[in-house]
């Protein structure tokens, strides 16, 4: 049997300090995890079940510059920890979650805001607005430990700080997540989990300067081109 035509390579991010490469299998991404950014949403922060969205694997862009998307007139940043998965599971507990876990990576979840309140005010969904081409670039991998609670996570665009919080901002902790991720999926190695971002998102133009940072982590930089 042969194929139709040849299947496209994975999206792979390096990994800091090796001569390694992390495959992406799928991004799945939490919404409204930080208190402060809930409310700028319009949302009340609560401990209620996370809700999620995804982006496919060929979303992610690594450490490149990114085109300016099509069909939007305001593309929003938000900066996000990420959650690199390296092994199978299913309906766990944090504790099982939190060892499915291999390494960290900064990431910028980029949103067409104006298609998803387009989409929210008529009750359709969000795929649109998350899930477009280059909608993911992410920073390379750290393997290990999480980054400490106090650890800062922030977001420049052309050197001015926009975003600026705390990892233990979270509403739900990372291995929270990845628990109630595993609910809804089987997780798999090369799965992605975007942890959701602190208040501050706003909007970006073409020619911007993005840079993201998680203290302990590979900071992420490119520009909207």
């Amino acid at each position: 049997m042969t194929w139709l035509f040849d299947p496209p390579a994975p999206a792979t991010l390096s990994v800091l300090g090796r001569d390694a490469l992390f495959p992406v299998r799928r991004i799945l991404c939490v919404g409204q995890n930080y208190a402060a950014h809930a409310r700028e949403m319009g949302a009340d922060p609560t401990r209620e079940t996370p809700f999620f969205f995804s982006k496919p694997g060929d979303a992610l862009v690594a450490g490149f510059d990114v085109p300016f998307p099509p069909a939007t007139k305001n593309l929003h940043h938000e900066v996000e920890l990420v959650c690199a998965i390296g092994g199978e599971g299913a309906d766990l507990e944090p504790d099982a979650a939190a060892a499915l876990i291999i390494g960290w990576a900064v990431g910028v979840d980029l949103t067409r805001r104006d298609l998803q309140a387009e989409a929210k005010s008529r009750g359709r969904p969000w795929d649109a607005s998350k899930g477009f081409d280059h909608s993911a670039p992410c920073g390379a991998l750290t393997l290990g430990a999480l980054p400490r609670g106090d650890a800062a996570i922030t977001l420049t665009v052309n050197g001015d700080t926009r975003q600026s919080a705390r990892l233990d901002h979270m509403i739900w902790s990372p291995a929270e997540v990845v628990a109630e991720a595993s609910r809804l999926w089987r997780l798999m190695p090369g799965d992605l989990i975007f942890t959701g971002t602190p208040e501050g998102v706003g909007p970006v133009s073409r020619g911007d300067r993005i840079e993201a940072r998680i203290d302990g982590l590979a900071p992420l930089a490119f520009t909207l081109t």
